[in-house]
């Protein structure tokens, strides 16, 4: 009997063979918080007796959910990460940085077969780059800051495969949606995925990321891409056991958007095309690098959004704001009509400005739709791609991209 990619990289880390379903103790190789969560971690550290880091080498505190900082009482929480960061001497990202997860990747704190924590729901994003990557709450990354180890129950494999090429207009996101919509929110309940086969081969990185992200809204504990795995001892065996195999055809994937207010709530854009719409989003960990920017770009370079509809861009972090300054897009999407956030989390969460009206429709290119997401429970939440979301800020309701890509 084989073996899968989180069998291999649990069992190397623990030093012996693992199964599924085995318990097991390991040692973490990057630890994260953000400052929503860093706070709690660190109080819960106190509280076990903690004075200083196991890993302060690699422990990592970054704020990137309210940034700038938009109130005394969150002025509060950022002060206690910086001091207990300047204190132990640990990996600080301040504000302006960006997302956590976009700039952990930048930076490289994170390699293939790492195990990763964050108290972070979509941590495992890690996965593109082959790491073993899952969120847990801020009281187990606190211990996890005391020890340097964590436990956990070797989870079950779903593997997915896609074939083929995609069409024109047909992107990561619409791959990763197609998929959940199949699969349902609780379809891979701390499940790992493996993502394989030669329609993901054709990926970059930045759509690698946006695949592993969404893993969690299946209620997956990891995923990994398979396609980015350079070391052959963690690539999963012929003869692995697997919960579950599905297999889908990239020539047969649409441009889809997840509608209020679920995101398996999965519908063709033919569905829903003509849905008014009174905010479009593009930016969070899901989908505000640089191709996601340069594909919104291209369709708006010349043209202006229509009248009542507002648009709103947030950068993955600061090297991507740069980035799409020196490539124009930033010029191209402002004269179109755009407003830039701050690179962070921004609207995604709803913790800092452009937060939608009672009533009102948002096409965000973020990864969860749930009611008051973002900062409104009166609000409609769809969830698309960034040419999507282009496609819609033009027209001012859902537009299927290929209607109006050259």
């Amino acid at each position: 009997m084989g073996f899968t990619f989180v069998e291999k990289v649990i069992g190397n880390k623990v030093g012996h063979v693992v199964h599924a379903n085995e318990y097991v103790i390991t040692d973490v190789d990057t630890i994260m918080a953000s400052d929503t969560t860093a706070p709690i971690a660190i109080k819960s550290f106190h509280e076990m007796g903690g004075v200083n880091l196991a890993k302060p080498e690699s422990t990592v505190f970054i704020l990137d959910h309210a940034t700038p900082c938009p109130n005394e009482k969150i002025a509060e929480l950022h002060q206690i990460i910086r001091q207990f960061a300047y204190m132990q001497k640990c990996i600080f990202f301040d504000q302006n940085h960006g997302v956590c997860h976009q700039v952990i990747l930048e930076n490289k704190l994170v390699r293939e077969g790492d195990v990763v924590l964050g108290a972070d729901s979509h941590t495992c994003s890690y996965g593109a780059v082959g790491a073993f990557s899952t969120g847990v709450g801020s009281t187990d990354l606190g211990a996890t800051m005391l020890t340097g180890k964590t436990w956990l129950r070797v989870p079950e494999t779903i593997r997915i495969n896609l074939n083929g090429k995609l069409p024109k207009g047909v992107y990561a996101k619409d791959v990763i949606l197609w998929i959940i919509g199949n699969l349902t929110s609780n379809g891979a309940t701390y499940m790992a995925l493996e993502y394989g086969g030669n329609g993901f081969a054709h990926f970059s990185l930045d759509e690698a990321i946006t695949i592993c992200n969404m893993t969690v809204e299946m209620g997956g504990k990891s995923g990994v891409f398979l396609p980015a795995l350079k070391n052959n001892s963690f690539m999963p065996d012929d003869d692995a056991v697997y919960s579950k195999i599905l297999n889908f055809e990239a020539n047969q994937i649409e441009p889809v958007v997840a509608c209020p207010h679920t995101v398996d709530n999965v519908k063709l854009i033919s569905e829903v095309e003509h849905q008014k719409i009174d905010l479009v989003y593009i930016g969070s960990c899901t989908n505000g690098r640089l191709s996601d920017i340069a594909v919104a770009a291209e369709i708006l370079q010349g043209k202006r959004i229509a009248k009542g509809t507002r648009m709103i861009i947030c950068p993955a972090s600061s090297l991507v704001l740069k980035e799409i300054i020196k490539k124009g897009y930033f010029l191209d999407l402002i004269e179109a009509g755009a407003t830039f956030s701050t690179p962070g989390c921004s609207l995604c969460v709803g913790t800092l400005g452009g937060v939608p009206g009672n009533g009102e429709s948002v096409l965000s290119t973020t990864n969860r739709n749930f009611r008051g997401r973002m900062g409104n429970n009166k609000a409609q939440i769809y969830l698309g791609s960034p040419a999507t979301a282009a496609a819609t800020a033009l027209c001012g309701c859902i537009m299927d991209p290929r209607e109006v890509m050259s």
